[in-house]
């Protein structure tokens, strides 16, 4: 391991002498250093002159392996020590506004049970926030991720539905067709990419997209949740936020022999090297609370 440090080093800094320094040996042993991988591998890995060091084909694709090695190496030694003592820290997060607030107080409050070392800072808002320019440690988000160099880790999912209260029905013939949900006062989220184009997908997998003015537009999630339990319309959203109303019966859905899209829910990090024990224990917590049977989805089971 030595001698892949001193080799990497000397490819990084561009002289046995600068790789000696970074690793506080004599530029002797260094090049006794690099003499000896080589000999073991048989093969040249780099050509020396008095000025700098060029790297042989070889010695270029071994690098690549040999930066990947010592890279793990340092992250089991470091995972390794932080195993043996708890957590410590901080950890900022950024979450969408309706989702953190109704499901992430009960894992946040037991996580800080856990974990008494840990500092959390808790950003909830339905903004995108650049995890890297603004320093966010992790996000959660929802649907579908564009593509980044961020890593997502998938820890739930949700299920669009389309609902209304009772009360709104016994005043209005409920809809038969998803074209007859065009002649009803819609309840939307202006967060989406288009606010009032809703689709649903029959039993045969075709999709009904349903377009058109919407009633009511809001930007928060609680607000179309509290106007539709009132009877005011029908309001096409994510189960974590609709099913403990359909789950108490206070809202039906409409349209139950189509279904709405399915959504995954992710944690996102802006990288896995390095990822600190903090934070993979709070993800590993999250995935094993939420899950691919979350608790908003129950009402699913007791209407099956």
């Amino acid at each position: 391991m030595t001698s892949l440090s001193v080799f990497t080093a000397a490819v990084e800094e561009g002289s046995i002498s600068a790789a000696a320094r970074r690793h506080r040996m004599t530029p002797a042993m260094a090049g006794r250093h690099l003499s000896s991988l080589e000999a073991a591998l048989k093969a040249r890995l780099l050509h020396r002159t008095t000025r700098r060091l060029h790297l042989t084909d070889i010695g270029r694709a071994y690098y690549q392996r040999s930066r990947r090695i010592l890279d793990e190496f340092d992250e089991a030694q470091r995972e390794a020590g932080e195993l043996q003592v708890s957590p410590q820290g901080s950890i900022k997060i950024a979450v969408p506004a309706s989702f953190g607030a109704i499901h992430l107080g009960g894992p946040i409050a037991r996580y800080l049970r856990t974990h008494p070392g840990v500092r959390v800072e808790t950003t909830v808002s339905d903004r995108y926030v650049d995890l890297v320019q603004e320093g966010f440690d992790l996000a959660l988000r929802i649907g579908s991720l564009p593509d980044s160099n961020l890593v997502a880790r998938r820890i739930g999912k949700c299920r669009m539905v389309l609902c209304a209260a009772p009360s709104y029905f016994s005043r209005a013939p409920e809809p038969r067709t998803p074209e007859e949900l065009r002649g009803h006062p819609r309840l939307a989220f202006s967060g989406s990419v288009s606010p009032g184009d809703w689709t649903l997908i029959d039993v045969r997998g075709r999709p009904h997209p349903i377009d058109g003015p919407c009633r009511l537009v809001a930007d928060n999630m609680q607000l179309l949740l509290a106007v539709a339990l009132k009877g005011s319309g029908i309001v096409y959203g994510p189960s974590f936020v609709f099913g403990e109303a359909l789950y108490r019966g206070a809202l039906v859905l409409v349209l139950p022999r189509y279904s709405g899209t399915d959504l995954g829910i992710h944690a996102v990090i802006p990288s896995s090297r390095y990822l600190s024990t903090k934070i993979r224990h709070l993800i590993d917590q999250l995935a094993t609370e939420f899950g691919e049977d979350p608790p908003w989805d129950r009402w699913r089971k007791a209407s099956a």
